[in-house]
């Protein structure tokens, strides 16, 4: 097999699956896998942002079908997907969707209903669309079904625990389901970015270490899922700092990611 993803999607004429594509790294890796005979579906809540993507992809040579949808509703999603997978069968399946907050300055703690919200986002509506995806993945013997999930699955982050949190459960979920799906040739890939150059990080006020473009972040992300990889952690200084936290005492981490000061704007 080919090691471009581009060509060999090329060659196989997939059914690529984009959940959260209307900006960000899903519109990276649409752009990415934009080839003649790459049917793309791609989801997202802002219709306008789609159809730019789709226009773009479109010229590339793709035929495109975009979904406006808020993946809040979990039942939807699972609908749509289903409906999707049967007209033409998903063979990649990239769950890019995401929501992050932090808890405003002098709030004891997040708000509920943002709670609930980033739980459904980050973690109910991808397990629940990968689970049917692995389904009829593996009764046909082959698929990919990648995870965005974030390097704050591996931190307690006071300002951010839903996030955090939901991410966690996110990649807990993404290694098991590769455990389950490896003997029947579905290949499952836990991505883990650092800061990558979106809109939901532009939010941020401060510094962003390491930071990553979008474009990069898609090649990066193209390649690991074609190899099969059970996950991808990028970029590489942030491997460092999961392995210093794993090894020092809980209660000191714990004072260091309190000390941290870390401000979001307002989402427009």
């Amino acid at each position: 097999m080919t090691s471009d993803p581009r060509i060999s999607a090329t060659q196989n004429g997939r059914h690529i699956l984009i959940t959260g594509a209307s900006s960000g790294i899903g519109a990276a890796l649409a752009r990415y896998y934009a080839r003649p005979g790459n049917h793309l579906t791609l989801w997202g809540r802002n219709t306008e942002r789609l159809e730019k993507c789709a226009q773009e992809a479109r010229r590339k040579g793709a035929a495109v079908t975009i979904l406006a949808l808020d993946l809040c509703d979990t039942q939807a999603a699972l609908s749509a997907f289903i409906a999707a997978d049967d007209a033409r069968a998903v063979d990649m399946l990239i769950l890019g969707a995401g929501l992050g907050d932090i808890r405003p300055v002098g709030a004891l703690a997040e708000k509920a209903e943002d709670v609930l919200a980033i739980s459904l986002v980050n973690f109910t509506t991808p397990v629940t669309l990968a689970s049917e995806a692995a389904g009829r993945m593996a009764a046909r013997k082959k698929g990919w079904i990648g995870l965005i999930g974030s390097v704050a699955a591996f931190h307690d982050l006071p300002v951010a625990t839903a996030y955090s949190g939901s991410k966690a459960g996110l990649a807990r979920f993404s290694t098991a389901l590769h455990a389950a799906m490896t003997p029947h040739d579905v290949k499952v890939t836990l991505i883990s970015p650092g800061y990558v150059d979106t809109a939901m990080s532009q939010r941020l006020e401060g510094a962003r270490p390491f930071l990553v473009s979008a474009e990069k972040a898609a090649r990066l992300i193209a390649n690991a899922m074609e190899k099969g990889r059970a996950h991808l952690l990028f970029p590489w200084p942030f491997q460092l700092v999961r392995l210093l936290e794993a090894i020092m005492p809980r209660a000191l981490v714990h004072r260091i990611v309190r000390s941290a000061k870390v401000v979001q704007r307002p989402q427009l």
